[in-house]
C-alpha cells in the first residue's frame, strides 16, 4: 500500500505544514497541492464542499505530492466511511469533547482487522485505486485519525482524550476555543490563557506519543507553533489567502491618496 507520508514525518520527528481549501474547487485543491504543502486539508465542515466535490478535489490531489486531509462536518460513521472510501489518507473531526467521542472517532477510521477495533466498513472504494489492492490490510496504520478540541468540555478532559489508542493526536482550534475560554474568536495565541490551552493540550500529546496540530490564523503564528514544538501546523486558508492577495494588488495598483 502507498504509506502515509505525512504519518512517516512524525514518526521520525518531523514537522508539517499542511494547506486548507475552503473553496468547492478541484483546480484550487490541485494548485495548492502542488504549491510544496505536505498535506491539504478538505474543508467539509465550514467549507463549501459537498461530498461530489469533495471527491473531484481528492482526485485533483492525487497529481500532487501532499497528503490528502479531510476535516468532516461531525462526528458520523457514515461521513468519515466516505471520506476515507473516496481517497483521503487522514480525517480531521470537529467537536470532539469527550472520552466515548474520540472513541467513536477513532473505530469510525478503523476496519475490524488484526485485532483492531474498528467500525469502518469495506466496499468498492476508491481508496483501493490510490492506496493499492492491499489497501485494506494496512489501511489501518496508514489512515491519520485527529480529533479537535476546540471546547471547553473538550479541554477539560484532554489528557484523556489524548491516551484513546485509536486516534493519532489532537488538532486544536483556537478560534472556538478563544470564544469556550471567553476570549472571542480573534484572541491571539499569545494571549496568557489560550497560550496555556495549547500548551496543556500539546503536553497531553506528547505524554501519550501522539500528534499535536493547530489551525493557524497566520504564517507567523504557524512559525511560532512550530517553534514551540507542534508537528502539524496550517497557516490559515485558501479565501484568506485570495483575499489578501487581492488587496495587497488592488493597494498597488490603486493607492490611497496621502492623508486619507
Amino acid at each position: 500500500m502507498k504509506t502515509n507520508r505525512l504519518l512517516d514525518l512524525f514518526r521520525s520527528h518531523q514537522s508539517a505544514v499542511a494547506g486548507w481549501v475552503s473553496l468547492d474547487s478541484a483546480y484550487a485543491a490541485e494548485l495548492i497541492g502542488a504549491s510544496g504543502f505536505d498535506a491539504v486539508v478538505i474543508d467539509c465542515q465550514h467549507g463549501m464542499a459537498g461530498h461530489a466535490q469533495m471527491v473531484a478535489m481528492l482526485q485533483a490531489l492525487s497529481h500532487t505530492a501532499a497528503v490528502p486531509l479531510v476535516r468532516v462536518s461531525q462526528n458520523n460513521l457514515a461521513e468519515i466511511n466516505r471520506a476515507l472510501d473516496a481517497g483521503a489518507y487522514g480525517v480531521i473531526c470537529p467537536l470532539v469533547n469527550s472520552v466515548a467521542q474520540a472513541e467513536a472517532f477513532g473505530r469510525a477510521c478503523r476496519y475490524p482487522l488484526t485485532g483492531d477495533e474498528g467500525d469502518r466498513s469495506f466496499g468498492p472504494a476508491r481508496g483501493l485505486l490510490v492506496g493499492g489492492t492491499d489497501y485494506p490490510q494496512h489501511a489501518n496504520a496508514n489512515m491519520l485519525a485527529l480529533a479537535m478540541i476546540e471546547t471547553r468540555a473538550g479541554l477539560d478532559v484532554v489528557e484523556a482524550i489524548a491516551a484513546v489508542a485509536s486516534i493519532d493526536g489532537l488538532f486544536i482550534g483556537p478560534s472556538d476555543l478563544g470564544i469556550a475560554l471567553g476570549l472571542g474568536p480573534a484572541a491571539a495565541h499569545t494571549h496568557p490563557v489560550l497560550a496555556a490551552a495549547i500548551t496543556r493540550i500539546q503536553q497531553a500529546c506528547a505524554a501519550h506519543r501522539k500528534v499535536a496540530g493547530i489551525w493557524c490564523g497566520s504564517a507567523e503564528m504557524a512559525r511560532d507553533m512550530l517553534a514551540q514544538g507542534l508537528q502539524l501546523v496550517v497557516p490559515g486558508h485558501d479565501a484568506i489567502w485570495l483575499k489578501a492577495e487581492i488587496a495587497r494588488r488592488l493597494a498597488v495598483v490603486r493607492p490611497q491618496p496621502a492623508g486619507r
